[in-house]
Formats: structure tokens, C-alpha cells, sequence
């Protein structure tokens, strides 16, 4: 039967090295279509200004979803597989690039997580968790270890078959990760602080600041 082999802490720590995270540059095309279609609403639009926070659901109100981060990383995993009464032995050590995006889901944005103060021209929103893919493996780029006398057919199918799913597995841990999770909420706050500020000056309320948080946080001053 195969079997996770146990990973040392050596190779956890290379396979954290080896991690790629980086942001996206999704929310770039969103906000370029927010501020078209704010300025032309700015142009032929009406001047009352009207509610600060249903302009900003506005700003959202045509997505879905919003990428603010991509975590590149490479799980490494092993497999054991016996066959033949145990006579015939084998182990397969995989490292799977992988890749996990962190979204945010615009249809949770309702009018209660925004806060107006039109004294301070400040607008305080509050985000819901970040939403973790599914791990996306590129098996085409990953690199075996085999170890064995004779692997068959079978075994080998049944080898790439258990690291996958390891793979899978550790990635989706990994991407987890305190460290990660922190780099995408921080992604996250600047990608909807860009995308509420620039319709909000073009809609005429000058230069807002915007001030980003997510459930649990400490409310910003």
C-alpha cells in the first residue's frame, strides 16, 4: 500500500525556499474598468453626488470575484508501493509546482461592511475572509525520484496517482500558511482601497481616504 513518507524538517524548509508568492495583477483590470465607467459617469452622469457607499457598491456591483494573490509553490511528497508478497518494492519522490489564488467574494460586500465619516471624507470597509483555490498542479513541470528494482506498469501509475493527491494536500497547507495568509490580506487591502478611491474622487467627493480590514481585525481609527 503506499504511504506518505515522512518529511524532515529539511525539506519543508526547501520546499518553503523554493515558494513564489507574488500579487497578482488582476485587480488591475478591474480597476481599469472601474474608472471608465466612473468617468463616464462623471460625464453624463447626474452632479449630485448621492451616497458615498452605494457609489463604492457600485464600484463592485460587476464582479464576482476579485484575484488579489498567486502563491507559486512545490510540495515535495513520496509514495511507497509493494507488490508481489512484498518481493517487489518501490518509492517515488515527486516535487509538483504548484499554484494557489486567494480571492475575495465581491457579492459578501453589502452596505453594513462599509463605514462613512463625511466629516474626515473617510470610508472604512470591512472584507470577508479570503477564499483559497483549489491547488492547480503542473504536473508537466514536475520532477521524479524513483527507487526500485523492477516497477511496473501498474505500481508506477498508482505512485504519480498517491503523490498527486499528496501533493494536493500539502499545497493546500502550505498555501495556509500564517505568513502567505498575511501577504494576501495586505494585497487584498490595497487592491479595494485602489478600486473605492478613484471612483470616489471622480465621483466628487475628492480625495478619500480609504481604510481596509478584514473580519476579527481591530477597527481602524
Amino acid at each position: 500500500m503506499a504511504a506518505e513518507r515522512s518529511i524532515t524538517e529539511t525539506e519543508r524548509q526547501n520546499a518553503r525556499a523554493i515558494a513564489r508568492q507574488f500579487a497578482l495583477p488582476w485587480y488591475l483590470l478591474f480597476f481599469t474598468a472601474a474608472l471608465a465607467t466612473w468617468a463616464l459617469w462623471q460625464a453624463y452622469g447626474p452632479k449630485d453626488h448621492g451616497d458615498p457607499i452605494a457609489t463604492s457598491l457600485a464600484a463592485f456591483e460587476k464582479a464576482n470575484r476579485l484575484t488579489v494573490f498567486s502563491a507559486q509553490l512545490a510540495p515535495v511528497v513520496s509514495a511507497d508501493d509493494e507488490r508481489g508478497f512484498g518481493l517487489l518494492k518501490s518509492r517515488q519522490v515527486a516535487v509538483i509546482p504548484a499554484r494557489v489564488d486567494y480571492t475575495l467574494d465581491l457579492a459578501k460586500l453589502d452596505s453594513g461592511r462599509f463605514r462613512w465619516d463625511a466629516e474626515g471624507k473617510q470610508l472604512a470597509v470591512t472584507l470577508p475572509p479570503l477564499q483559497l483555490s483549489k491547488p492547480n498542479l503542473d504536473e508537466a513541470r514536475a520532477q521524479y525520484l524513483r527507487e526500485g528494482i523492477w516497477i511496473t506498469g501498474p505500481a508506477q501509475a498508482k505512485l504519480t496517482r498517491d503523490n498527486t493527491l499528496l501533493a494536493e494536500r500539502q499545497a493546500a497547507e502550505q498555501a495556509a500558511n500564517p505568513v502567505l495568509l498575511d501577504l494576501a490580506r495586505s494585497a487584498a487591502k490595497q487592491a479595494v482601497a485602489q478600486n473605492l478611491s478613484v471612483p470616489l474622487k471622480v465621483a466628487g467627493y475628492g480625495d478619500v481616504k480609504v481604510t481596509v480590514r478584514f473580519d476579527g481585525e481591530p477597527n481602524l481609527p
